[in-house]
């Protein structure tokens, strides 16, 4: 993902997501897409940010309309899948943090 997600006005929430990868591909990256795709079909999914550097370290910001939007977004079976492969497969650690985003600001120059 290469662009910076257009959100709504506030308030809305963030899962954050770091983590840090395991070596090899190992499917992650088409998972990865396929979980892309399927969480922008997910009601209450406003868009995402992800970043990744040369050391495996990455974090993905996903946007939610509400806390029963990610939620749901986490029960989904097919990201069930994905959490489970990420856990015995494609990740050293990993955590997720939860906000409520209440202000925001953009600047374009």
């Amino acid at each position: 993902m290469s662009s910076i997600a257009k959100t709504p006005q506030p308030p809305y929430y963030a899962a954050i997501f770091t983590s840090e990868r395991t070596e090899g591909d190992g499917g992650y990256g088409m998972m990865g897409d396929k979980m892309e795709k399927l969480a922008a079909e997910q009601p209450g999914f406003l868009g995402m940010e992800s970043v990744r550097d040369q050391n495996g370290v990455g974090i993905t910001v996903s946007y939610w309309e509400s806390l029963d939007a990610i939620k749901h977004w986490k029960h989904n079976e097919l990201h069930k899948i994905a959490q489970e492969k990420g856990k015995s497969e494609w990740y050293r650690t990993f955590g997720l943090r939860v906000s409520k985003i209440e202000r925001d600001y953009f600047f374009t120059v």
